[in-house]
């Protein structure tokens, strides 16, 4: 074996089955060795190396497993960046394994020489490490693969393509100055000792008016997360990354908090009198408590993140689910239902507020309509991704995620291009679970349009078939309009703004894929249906209204005043959002009106 045969065999013997990546010469060595391998590594060729991060970072946060991604050195390396921050801001367990130049001519400015352990410090600040001899790739490879797992976070290991090349020494020598390192799993403290647990729950006990925030680290905490939620009479608000945490049809689960999220889940949080945070680090102070207000309990399993968005009165470092598990024989069921009755009534009406929000009349589809039609057909344990832009807005309020489905986007960097990429990891580690992945048009022309490709080569591979992209084509880099009019007090400006015309579904068709564009607001709902009873991938082209407003929450004064200053200086479409807006408005008030009828 050569340098890149073990470095296969050692990352098989970690786990790892699958490689996302770019060839190129830097990494000439170890593709040479994918081709020489039996098989049990499987590469997968993204279109781009920045789609192979982000599909790594995907396969990270569906199957809990480290993703690994594969780069050539220079440019490829350099293009792996953005899904790597994407991987490390959500806190995922990613490996980026990248070509270099040959030793002897490092320092000479040769041909796509990047100074690569300066280049990925930040982005994989945990461990990034150049692999100089080959007894060093046994302990390299063990920590970068450890440390991803152990910290959730990016490693990266540099390779000299004359170093792929080079005899392996599968064993290092017993000799001073050797490291040998081994795989053996690692066993930690999940729960907080008694005393801890017993003073939660005297805090949790004590409260009136529990509220429960999960976030991505509940995600395996459902039956914890509901048990303690109905003992304490508590609502579940969810962090964006925790939307899958508990199911939306429990009639005390507020759905998403912030900007994108729902007036029940900002009623909660002013209302309460003792916070829970499990698994999140939502970052608004806006849309948590006031300080003073409530009393707080946090659990996460990086003492780091504890105790730092809200000044917490107690802080728990464990795993959320063993920890809720452990909690919840301590905490006593609240006799007085008064506030769980208020926040059911609240969500009651919130879901009447989006129903006639999302079949108000639009130019020519309203785009909550398309979230909204989606919800009641989503199928069982169906993986949804969604991109960054006004599309997450509506995933985030319309659609009601059931036990047993999976969902994801780019929360922390919250960056424009993986919703495709995720669905196209998420097929090759789950092919026979139906994946829908929403994106925006501008992220769709971003890199969507290159993942599609990848949809077109794969499909055929896997036992369902079924991989729905569901475009808004509105024309407009819609989130960043609105949040110059809203936040600025700027008009639209049209050169920064529109987009370019693309035929999405006629490209689909044209990889062979199904393709429907649809610009009848009747035509939604079957649109989705004949996607779902498709017999492969499936791009569905919604031709929406961009002058929809994602309103937030609350209304604030500040954004009113913005929002209306931009509109008085001449925005372009001033006509067209005032009358959107007053659409928006008088359906949240028949709901309002029908919610106190009934």
């Amino acid at each position: 074996m050569n340098v890149s045969d073990h470095l296969l065999q050692r990352l098989h013997e970690w786990g790892v089955r699958r490689i996302f990546g770019y060839p190129g010469d830097g990494i000439n060595g170890v593709m040479g060795a994918l081709g020489r391998s039996d098989g049990g590594i499987a590469f997968v060729q993204a279109r781009h190396e920045e789609l192979a991060a982000f599909m790594a970072c995907a396969h990270a946060k569906f199957t809990g497993e480290v993703g690994v991604c594969l780069a050539t050195s220079g440019p490829g390396a350099i293009h792996l960046l953005n899904g790597l921050y994407d991987a490390r801001m959500d806190h995922q367990p990613v490996v980026a394994i990248v070509g270099q130049q040959a030793r002897s001519a490092l320092g000479g400015e040769y041909q796509q020489e990047v100074d690569l352990p300066s280049l990925f410090k930040d982005v994989a600040s945990e461990f990034v490490q150049t692999v100089s001899v080959p007894a060093q790739l046994r302990h390299v490879v063990d920590r970068a693969l450890r440390i991803a797992s152990e910290r959730r976070t990016v490693t990266c290991i540099i390779l000299p393509n004359d170093v792929q090349e080079l005899d392996a020494v599968p064993v290092p020598p017993r000799a001073h100055g050797s490291v040998r390192s081994g795989i053996g799993s690692t066993r930690r403290a999940l729960v907080p000792d008694d005393a801890a647990l017993d003073a939660a729950a005297e805090i949790l006990n004590a409260g009136q008016r529990v509220a429960i925030l999960a976030g991505a680290g509940a995600l395996h905490a459902t039956d914890e997360l509901v048990a303690v939620a109905e003992r304490l009479g508590a609502g579940i608000a969810k962090a964006l990354l925790g939307k899958a945490a508990v199911p939306d049809d429990l009639p005390y689960v507020t759905g998403a908090i912030g900007l994108l999220g729902t007036a029940p889940s900002s009623d909660l949080m002013n209302g309460c009198d003792t916070l829970l945070m499990v698994g999140s680090g939502f970052p608004y102070a806006e849309y948590l408590p006031e300080e003073g207000q409530a009393r707080g309990v946090q659990i996460d399993t990086d003492p780091a993140r504890l105790g730092l968005r809200y000044p917490m009165e107690l802080n728990l470092v464990g795993d959320s689910r063993a920890t809720l598990a452990a909690l919840l024989p301590r905490l006593r069921q609240k006799a007085d239902t008064a506030w769980r009755s208020e926040i059911e009534g609240k969500v009651a009406q919130w879901w009447q507020v989006l129903e006639q929000r999302a079949m108000a009349e639009a130019e020519p589809l309203n785009p909550q309509r398309v979230f909204w039609e989606l919800s009641p057909r989503l199928p069982e344990g169906c993986i949804l991704t969604c991109d960054s832009g006004t599309a997450a807005v509506w995933y985030a309020r319309d659609l009601r995620l059931r036990r047993g489905m999976m969902g994801s986007l780019s929360g922390g960097l919250a960056t424009m291009g993986p919703a495709v990429p995720y669905a196209l990891a998420a097929k090759h580690a789950y092919p026979d679970r139906p994946v829908i992945a929403m994106v925006g048009d501008g992220a769709m022309q971003m890199l969507g349009l290159n993942a599609l490709i990848g949809v077109a080569a794969s499909w055929r591979q896997w036992s369902d078939p079924r991989l729905i992209v569901m475009v808004l084509n509105n024309s407009d880099l819609n989130m960043v309009t609105w949040e110059q009019r809203g936040t600025a007090g700027d008009p639209k400006f049209a050169p920064s703004q529109d987009l370019p015309p693309f035929a999405y579904a006629e490209f689909a068709r044209q990889l062979n894929l199904g393709g429907l564009r649809i610009d009848d607001p009747a035509q939604v709902g079957p649109a989705w249906d004949q996607a779902l009873a498709s017999d492969r991938p499936m791009v569905l082209e919604m031709v929406t209204d961009p002058n929809v407003p994602p309103v937030p929450p609350h209304v604030t004064g500040p954004q009113v005043r913005a929002y209306l200053a931009a509109l008085l200086k001449g925005d372009p479409d001033a006509r067209q959002v005032m009358r959107a807006s007053a659409k928006e408005w008088w359906a949240g008030v028949r709901a309002s009106l029908r919610g106190q009828r009934d």
